[in-house]
């Protein structure tokens, strides 16, 4: 349903909408804000999650089926004009879609008690690295992702959009004690892998039992894993480069050793629930 008073950059919704660009806004609110039309879809599509929609009219002709999709489940739908639009949305070129959501972020205790993969990031930084580890664990068909330690909000806007709408797929926990998180997947039966380019095994060898479920521990951007990070780990696995490359870059690396479990868990019929050998569909 449209608002039934137009929107201004001075409104006091589009002032609150604004201000959760900001981590400290959106710690106390417990809102974020999914940009373009691909995240807007996926949140449409999770009950009771988008509280308010900002589309321009351009937007709303365009995209008749989201408009019709908030409809149905009596989402607000503000129509605003370009002006406001570019004040709520992050990006520099916003495709005329904002969605208001309550918050996605889970505790620890969101991880599913059978999880078979999952990753966990120490000291993730980059919110652009965040997003696209998020999308890279979807498509694997992880079981969940966990931030742990100093890391970057998976609600940040880049972040968000980096997801390209799998933050709204599958649990994202933030949980600070890195070893808490090590405990807790070590006590359900996963191995800890830490990804790191000091590993001790490759991760095409034999020796490696990827079909076992597994969480992999990925470290920081810039340092890579910290010693005590390291020593939490049931091993310490290298990703091959066969190139001239100095190194992969984090969520690269993430996605080959997902990937990696993925299909030996499948192999061996350890995938997700009724998945059989080779059942996979085409990326986009």
């Amino acid at each position: 349903m449209a608002s039934p008073e137009p929107l201004t950059v001075r409104s006091g919704r589009v002032r609150h909408a604004r201000r959760l660009a900001t981590r400290a806004f959106r710690d106390k609110t417990g809102e974020f804000l999914a940009e373009g039309p691909q995240a807007v879809r996926e949140a449409l599509g999770v009950p009771g999650l988008v509280l308010e929609v900002f589309a321009t009219v351009e937007a709303g002709e365009r995209h008749v089926a989201l408009r019709e999709r908030a409809a149905t489940g009596s989402t607000p739908w503000s129509v605003v004009d370009d002006e406001v639009l570019a004040e709520v949305a992050d990006s520099t070129t916003p495709q005329g879609l904002v969605a208001r959501c309550t918050s996605v972020v889970a505790g620890l205790d969101a991880v599913p008690p059978a999880a078979r993969l999952v990753v966990v990031c120490a000291d993730m930084r980059d919110p652009g690295n965040a997003g696209a580890v998020i999308r890279c664990a979807d498509a694997a068909g992880a079981d969940a992702v966990v931030l742990a330690g100093d890391s970057v909000d998976p609600t940040n806007p880049k972040a968000v959009r980096a997801s390209a709408g799998s933050l709204f797929h599958l649990p994202v926990v933030v949980h600070r004690d890195l070893g808490e998180v090590v405990e807790l997947l070590q006590g359900r039966g996963l191995q800890v892998l830490a990804a790191d380019g000091r590993g001790d095994v490759g991760l095409f060898e034999e020796t490696l039992d990827l079909a076992a479920p597994t969480a992999w521990l990925m470290g920081n951007e810039a340092h890579g894993l910290a010693e005590a990070a390291r020593g939490l780990a049931d091993q310490v696995v290298a990703v091959p480069i066969h190139g001239r490359a100095e190194s992969l870059n984090l969520a690269t690396a993430a996605a080959v050793c997902l990937y990696a479990s993925a299909r030996d868990q499948r192999a061996a019929g350890g995938g997700l629930p009724g998945a059989q050998p080779g059942d996979s569909r085409p990326s986009a």
